[in-house]
């Protein structure tokens, strides 16, 4: 089966709205973390006003949010942008999470409880859009390498679908995107998770320490 290259379609979307003339269209950007959030804030500020949406309830321990979204909250005071970009916190509720991968514990990473963790956080981001008036959502979570890009896009449409907002196509990876997130990450300091961010996930990554 052919995959769609989300980039693309990015790229003429973008190329669209600057042959258009319209005012600058705005973005709720779902950020899963600093490092992640630090390219994809670069490259889509230059044509969106965006506001970063901070929500993560799958996040373990309730340490590792704050330290992340404290993390967040500094880069975005710090990167210079063409045009400005804003925050949201939203409200961290583990149970959230639990309640959405009940019965999924065991599935390995990648897996469908992965799946499950994407929709919880996208139609949250959705919700928001459609709430506050955006024109657009995305994520930043098309910037990992071991992220499925393609199951990303094809939630985020369904979810833009379900609450009549657009969803904004990515594979933030593409182009050297990681690449540039590191690059980033080191010129601003900023602390880089070696886990998802869910207990299962660090589960995972202390037994691979322990091997």
């Amino acid at each position: 089966m052919n995959k769609t290259n989300y980039q693309r379609e990015l790229d003429r979307l973008i190329d669209q709205l600057d042959e258009s003339g319209e005012h600058t269209k705005t973005l709720l950007l779902h950020s899963c973390c600093a490092p992640c959030s630090s390219y994809c804030i670069e490259y889509l500020s230059q044509y969106f006003i965006i506001t970063v949406f901070y929500y993560n309830p799958n996040l373990y321990p309730d340490d590792e949010y704050r330290h992340r979204s404290s993390e967040q909250k500094r880069l975005i005071g710090e990167m210079k942008t063409k045009y400005p970009v804003s925050y949201i916190d939203e409200n961290f509720d583990s149970s959230e999470f639990y309640t959405a991968v009940q019965g999924l514990e065991k599935e390995p990473e990648g897996g469908m409880r992965c799946k499950k963790c994407f929709e919880l956080r996208l139609s949250k981001t959705a919700e928001k859009a459609a709430q506050l008036h955006f024109d657009y959502f995305s994520t930043t979570l098309t910037i990992s390498p071991l992220k499925d890009a393609q199951l990303l896009n094809k939630i985020g449409c369904e979810m833009g679908k379900k609450y009549g907002v657009l969803f904004l196509p990515s594979d933030f990876k593409k182009k050297n995107g990681y690449k540039r997130s590191i690059e980033l990450s080191r010129e601003y300091g900023l602390y880089r998770q070696d886990y998802c961010g869910c207990v299962f996930s660090k589960m995972e990554r202390d037994m691979k320490n322990r091997v």
